[in-house]
């Protein structure tokens, strides 16, 4: 599919631009210049066209600061990338010589450029369009991210360069989502990196340098994941500014999109309060799961290390012990090689499925050696008989005499008997009591 990247200095009007595009508030909008860090894509659908439209990070040539160095990188890597550029400038302040130097980066990449003028909010604005031909460009839009003007305009010139796609453009296959979630500077960024082999998403020493959720796909087996690297949750009380706030709605956003999340903690600062509340996110919304302890080469080399991990991961996470664990090093490489494979057979379990009858005779082997709970008056639980009624996550219904019988602890142990029949590592499972009188569809 063709990439359509919107560049341009920072604080013009990118990320307003993005989410106008794509109709929604996909990138996170400030008056602060460099909020956009990493690329960011969305998918457009555009009369014949479609493309995948890229969000990036203001571009100053002239500064020396570290993160605005390496944005400059991953900008300069997304215009090389791209099928076509919209570069955007602000119409009201006119052309200055930060838009110069932009200019000069896209006419030396050799880029097909669509020059946006933003802020032309009315006609009264149209002649501030006159002085952007200056830059050099043949096509320019004069355009209002905010007030919707122009928008159709652009996106015709820009489908104009696009390459005709005489192929389909249906998905090739089925696509894997994956969110990579965690706290902070745990190694997100770096991950995905050594996935894809590339310096894809910006990595710093700095926490908090990842502010989008980021995506990128990769083909591995003959499968198609699409992959999000997700901004660092903390704590509610340590959340600054509304830059961090949206952040954190973002990532959540990417949770709840995606099939499998990837769950990063830090070997040297394994299973905090937070590590537990987020797991418990990913199971709350029926994600597959599959945890990462990273940064294993930070870990003192001993024969008892790997045990020591285990127990601690043991105590911590007894709500998702099911999940498969990996420990990794981004540095290094160790067993990363290791982790789409695992998160496809979690995928695979997500999406299983028994048959009732089969079902039903696990349940019934299971109850002929069982203590079933019972009330006050001694009446027994009698479970009658069982359905799965979803795959996504796998969802069982229990048809019994009474469900207030059911306690929790019994429901743990339907739970743990349901996976070792069926081999359900990493997946949540959601259980159900009904009245035998109620129907399937009720729940």
């Amino acid at each position: 599919m063709a990439i359509v990247s919107i560049v341009g200095r920072p604080n013009v009007g990118k990320s307003s631009l993005f989410n106008r595009i794509l109709g929604e508030r996909r990138a996170i909008v400030d008056d602060m210049p460099g909020v956009t860090r990493d690329r960011l894509y969305g998918h457009v659908q555009w009369k014949e066209k479609s493309f995948y439209i890229v969000d990036t990070g203001g571009l100053l040539l002239k500064d020396k600061d570290p993160i605005m160095q390496g944005m400059k990188g991953q900008i300069i890597q997304a215009i090389d990338e791209s099928d076509a550029v919209i570069f955007m400038i602000d119409g009201v302040q006119g052309v200055t010589w930060m838009d110069k130097d932009v200019a000069q980066v896209l006419r030396t990449r050799g880029a097909n450029v669509v020059l946006a003028v933003n802020k032309i909010d009315d006609y009264s604005h149209d002649e501030n369009v006159m002085e952007a031909y200056q830059l050099g460009f043949d096509k320019v839009v004069g355009v209002s991210a905010v007030h919707n003007r122009g928008i159709d305009d652009l996106l015709d010139q820009v489908a104009s360069l696009l390459p005709s796609e005489n192929e389909a453009n249906s998905e090739e296959g089925r696509v894997i989502d994956v969110a990579i979630v965690g706290r902070p500077n745990v190694g997100k960024s770096s991950i995905l990196n050594a996935l894809l082999g590339s310096e894809r998403s910006l990595v710093s020493d700095v926490p908090g340098t990842t502010r989008d959720s980021i995506d990128a796909l990769i083909d591995y087996n003959g499968e198609r994941f699409r992959i999000v690297d997700t901004a660092g949750l903390r704590k509610k009380s340590r959340i600054r500014n509304d830059i961090e706030f949206y952040s954190s709605v973002r990532t959540m956003d990417s949770l709840d999109r995606c099939d499998v999340a990837v769950f990063v903690t830090d070997a040297t600062e394994l299973a905090t309060e937070q590590d537990q509340r987020l797991l418990d996110e990913i199971l709350t919304r029926g994600k597959g799961v599959v945890i990462v302890v990273n940064k294993w080469d930070l870990l003192p080399n001993r024969p008892e290390t790997g045990d020591e991990i285990r127990s601690k991961l043991r105590d911590e996470f007894r709500f998702v012990l099911h999940a498969p664990v990996l420990f990794t090093s981004a540095v290094s490489g160790r067993r990363l090689h290791k982790l789409l494979e695992v998160v496809s057979q979690v995928n695979k379990r997500r999406n299983s499925r028994f048959s009732t009858t089969i079902l039903n005779q696990i349940i019934r082997d299971m109850l002929a050696f069982d203590h079933l709970p019972s009330d006050r008056n001694g009446r027994r639980l009698r479970i009658y008989y069982c359905t799965q009624s979803s795959a996504v996550p796998p969802t069982f219904i229990f048809f019994v005499n009474d469900p207030s019988i059911v306690t929790k602890g019994f429901e743990n142990h339907v739970s743990r008997k349901i996976r070792e029949a069926g081999d359900y590592d990493g997946v949540p499972l959601r259980l159900f009591w009904r009245s035998s009188h109620e129907k399937v569809e009720n729940a």
